[in-house]
């Protein structure tokens, strides 16, 4: 007899939007690798990557020309939310998507999937104001580790509160950014590995403070308390 337990398909167990948003990242991903190794787009598709870098990476001068000008078209706000899907090579998007498919899957079980995209989005959004406001390196702020960092945030938030319910030590709930910080600082060390971390942490951060508003409910609760004032 077939044990029902092992013949689910594992995707029905991934929140749908984390499932969509994990086949986006690798189906760019897979086109830009076949091209590089010249398998799809002949010659020309062994710069689809460079051109979809210049196309679609985030850069962080963009903000001021944007202030400077006013020219908020849809052909430069448009890299707030596409750099996270363009990496810089399969290893890279690898990564994004493991840390995308195992965070989502806690975030979006406690959440539901509207909160995984808003999430996602927004905290790569941010991340990218935070680099440009700070960082002016001309260098492309390309993948989606400033949104994971955000589905990080989120998770950390729960277990924040879970910890604080239980009487624990609630700091325990930061270790998982701490130890991820660690790793970044020992490779920042010996590598140039550049400023890409501080639109992670940003994203981390904004991932944190913004997972309580999409608590369900939680908007409710604050017009209630603001008509009882």
């Amino acid at each position: 007899m077939q044990d029902d337990r092992y013949s689910q398909p594992v995707f029905n167990t991934l929140p749908p939007a984390v499932v969509a948003l994990a086949l986006a990242i690798f189906s760019v991903e897979v086109l830009l690798t076949l091209a590089a190794r010249g398998i799809i787009g002949g010659a020309e598709g062994i710069g689809w990557r460079l051109q979809a870098i210049q196309d679609f990476a985030f850069f962080a001068p963009l903000l001021t020309w944007l202030i400077e000008t006013g020219n908020w078209s849809f052909e430069h706000l448009q890299r707030f939310v596409t750099y996270p899907f363009i990496h810089l090579g399969f290893t890279h998007a690898a990564f994004v998507i493991v840390f995308l498919l195992a965070l989502g899957k806690l975030v979006g079980e406690v959440f539901g999937n509207l909160a995984v995209i808003v999430i996602f989005f927004a905290c790569g959004i941010f991340g990218a104001v935070i680099y440009a406001g700070l960082i002016g390196d001309d260098r492309p702020l390309v993948g989606g580790f400033p949104s994971v960092y955000g589905l990080i945030g989120a998770y950390t938030f729960i277990l924040w509160v879970q910890f604080k319910a239980a009487g624990q030590n609630e700091w325990q709930a930061f270790s998982l950014i701490a130890f991820l910080m660690g790793i970044q600082l020992f490779f920042g060390i010996f590598f140039d590995v550049g400023w890409d971390w501080v639109a992670e942490i940003a994203g981390f951060v904004f991932g944190f403070v913004l997972t309580p508003v999409l608590v369900p409910g939680a908007f409710r609760r604050f017009l209630d308390r603001m008509r009882q004032r």
